[in-house]
């Protein structure tokens, strides 16, 4: 694909053969990187390949998505060049159903780590798929599967400009207010280096939770998603489906990558596998 042309001052088209380059090598997880000048959702459009046989490895990224998706049926918008919006297509294989929770989480540990390396910026991760930055969300991460296939999408704003954010929900418990690494005043808003590192760190816990065959113990991501992880020690409301609602202390992540909640009166823990969480003061 050809690189987008660019009309937006301070705001580049992605360089897909630096991308390439960096990236695709022999034996690596990443066999092809694409880049759309816009389409609808490249979740949608990466799922539509993995029904159609697509090999794992594909990375396809859009400067534009005028369909983005995030959990619960909500929508992602961001101006052109102004944020990372990719998916990418994994095939886990002989990692159980029950594990492959952790890859949204295995997504936000490798942004975590991305935007402190690259930017500068603490990032952490709120349970189950944001990355945020303080009080506000930095990134999103939706996983969606297709058979043995999984398509994991992610969102980072990079250069969004404050007018440019979407506002936050209604309160309490509404959507998290937003923000990018341009509004926090990072130091680095290069967007190859910062997918290249995203794509690198995936690689890196991927291909390690893959060979301990899920087991997120075995290969260090539950410590690893546990240091990042804000939503842990906190006293959390979460919104489970069917309009239930639970509310404890959130201890930490099960093997599955379920949220545990203790609740009163009997200290009992709750694995929590879906569900809107809400930090409380």
């Amino acid at each position: 694909m050809m690189s987008v042309e660019d009309d937006t001052p301070g705001r580049a088209a992605l360089d897909v053969a630096l991308l390439r380059r960096a990236v695709v090598r022999p034996a690596g997880l990443w066999r092809a990187v694409e880049v759309l000048a816009s389409t609808g959702s490249t979740n949608a459009d990466l799922l539509a390949r993995a029904a159609a046989g697509a090999p794992e490895g594909v990375v396809l990224a859009a400067e534009e998505q005028t369909s983005g998706r995030g959990r619960m049926g909500r929508s992602w918008v961001s101006p052109p060049r102004a944020a990372l919006t990719f998916s990418l297509l994994v095939r886990p294989g002989t990692v159980s159903p029950a594990r492959r929770g952790w890859l949204p989480l295995l997504a936000g540990v490798s942004v975590a780590a991305a935007v402190r390396a690259a930017a500068g910026v603490d990032a952490r991760l709120k349970w189950p798929n944001d990355v945020l930055a303080g009080p506000a969300k930095l990134a999103g991460i939706l996983a969606e599967a297709a058979g043995d296939a999984v398509v994991v999408g992610i969102g980072l704003n990079v250069s969004t400009e404050p007018a440019e954010l979407p506002p936050p929900g209604p309160t309490p418990g509404g959507a998290l207010p937003a923000t990018s690494l341009g509004v926090l005043g990072a130091a680095n808003g290069d967007r190859e280096r910062l997918l290249t590192e995203i794509l690198a760190a995936f690689e890196h816990w991927y291909q390690a939770w893959r060979q301990a065959g899920g087991d997120p113990d075995r290969c260090g991501l539950r410590g690893e998603y546990t240091r990042l992880c804000a939503t842990i020690g906190r006293r959390v409301r979460v919104e489970l489906p069917g309009d239930q609602l639970l509310s404890g202390l959130a201890v930490g992540v099960d093997p599955d990558g379920r949220l545990l909640v203790r609740v009163s009166p009997a200290d009992a823990e709750v694995a929590v596998a879906a569900g809107d969480v809400v930090h409380l003061r």
